[in-house]
Parts: C-alpha cells; sequence; structure tokens
C-alpha cells in the first residue's frame, strides 16, 4: 500500500519541495524524476503583494497538474498561532486545496517549532476543516497533543531545517513510531543524502519530505531519482523485516541445526 493521507491514498512516499531551484525548467524535471505525489509550496515567499500569485504558484499548479500532484501548500515563515492561520486560509483562497504543512517558528537559529503556537493553530485550523500535517519536533507529548487535536499526521524533524545532517536522533524517531502506530509520519528536514532518506524508511515512517538536498545540490534531476529510489529501498527493506542487530557474530553458515530441502 502506499502513503495515507487523511482520506488520500498516494502511491509514492515522496513529498518534494520547490523552493530554490536553479530554474523552472530544473524544477520541472526535478518533479518527473523524483515521482512525488505530494508537492509543498511556501506561501509567504510565492505570495505576491495583496495575495496575488507572482507566476511562481502557476509554475507550481502547472507541475502538479502535469504530474497529478497533490499540492501542500506550508506557512513556513510564520512566528505565531494568528499569522499561520491567516496564511492557511489565504493558501486555500489561492490554491483551492484544505492540504496545510503547518509551521510556525519559535527559534530563529534552528528553525525549530514552537510547540505552543504550532499546537494552538493546528488546533483552529482543525475546526475550519483543513487536513494539517504540523512540522515538529519529535517530543511524544507535542505529538500526542497533536494528534488529540485532529492533525492528519505528524511531521518531526530529522534535523534542523537545510542542514543535510539526517536523523540526529533516531532513538526519539524510534520512539515516535513506537508511540504511535498507527499514525502517519513522515521524516520533515535536515535530509541530506537518500541514504538518510533509506534510514528514516527503515525506520517505519511513512514518508520523506525534503527540498533543499535536491534543489541545492549539483544535478536536482539525478539526485530527486536517487532520493525516490532510495526511499522506495527502505520502505522495501522495513516491510521484508531487517534482521536484529547482534553484540557478537552469528554464523550465516551454520554447520548444523537448521536443515532444508532440495
Amino acid at each position: 500500500m502506499g502513503l495515507q493521507i487523511g482520506n488520500h491514498q498516494l502511491d509514492s512516499r515522496f513529498l518534494l519541495g520547490t523552493a530554490g531551484y536553479p530554474s523552472p525548467a530544473i524544477l520541472a524535471e526535478s518533479i518527473r524524476a523524483s515521482g512525488a505525489q505530494v508537492l509543498t509550496l511556501g506561501l509567504k515567499r510565492t505570495l505576491g503583494t495583496g495575495a496575488r500569485d507572482n507566476g511562481f504558484v502557476q509554475i507550481i499548479r502547472d507541475a502538479a497538474k502535469d504530474q497529478g500532484a497533490q499540492l501542500l501548500p506550508n506557512t513556513a515563515g510564520c512566528r505565531s498561532a494568528h499569522e499561520a492561520v491567516q496564511l492557511a486560509c489565504m493558501a486555500r483562497e489561492l490554491l483551492d486545496t484544505a492540504w496545510i504543512k503547518l509551521e510556525v517558528v519559535g527559534d530563529e537559529q534552528l528553525l525549530a517549532p514552537d510547540p505552543f503556537e504550532l499546537l494552538d493553530a493546528a488546533a483552529q485550523l482543525v475546526r475550519l476543516g483543513f487536513t494539517v500535517l504540523p512540522y515538529c519536533t519529535d517530543d511524544l507529548v507535542l505529538g500526542q497533543r497533536l494528534l488529540d487535536a485532529g492533525c492528519a499526521g505528524l511531521m518531526p524533524w530529522g534535523a534542523p531545517i537545510g542542514s543535510g545532517q539526517g536523523l540526529l536522533n533516531p532513538f526519539a524517531l524510534r520512539a515516535l513510531r513506537a508511540r504511535f502506530p498507527a499514525a502517519t509520519l513522515i521524516v520533515d528536514a535536515g535530509i541530506g543524502a537518500p541514504s538518510q532518506a533509506a534510514q528514516a524508511m527503515e525506520l517505519g515512517f511513512d514518508g520523506v519530505l525534503l527540498n533543499s538536498a535536491v534543489a541545492l545540490c549539483g544535478d536536482p534531476v539525478r539526485m530527486a531519482a536517487a532520493f525516490a529510489q532510495a526511499i522506495a529501498a527502505g520502505r522495501a527493506a522495513f516491510e521484508a523485516g531487517p534482521i536484529a542487530a547482534q553484540d557478537l557474530a552469528v554464523p550465516s553458515t551454520p554447520v548444523s541445526g537448521r536443515p532444508f530441502t532440495l
């Protein structure tokens, strides 16, 4: 089965950001190479004066249509629940979607989410009928509160946005997966290489969202394809059931004890 978000079933588990690409043509090629069916769009960076379309929005609309992808506007750059809710409502009017990636930043150095404003905004947007996917830390209590508020899933960070450090706290991410086995969990932020995306999927996460690792690399199109392959491989490995880690050697060809038939 594919990725479940709200009532939507998607074949791809790769969610791709659309900011920072060298050109619209490379962006479009990267989207095709990724196979992503969800494209994120930062509204603060793409809305013109008076919430008019400044041109970039139409580029993303066209790319999403060609790909058959769902647009996921985000509230990146917001610093309060009030600001995030206002921007989400503008996004729904402009893009005709109730999906929202909710970001409310509380720390300027790490761009870490503000848990209090995030929860407030999430609760308001759920009441307004949005499908809310909050960008959050890997805190269990915050995750529970966001799910209790009606969020469609969680998007915990692997590392600070754009840092490329991968999964800094695998223990916390494993704990989230174990604590919320039925929830949709998507690692968002900090992924820098396909191997890191595969690691997230091997932990049992439902998807990976990234932007900088593709947009800012030397060859975005090839990197998008590489991430698509890594995410698919990581999911397949998780479903296959990796062997448990051992402290000591375990012979792979024992002399006896495990017969087989020819």
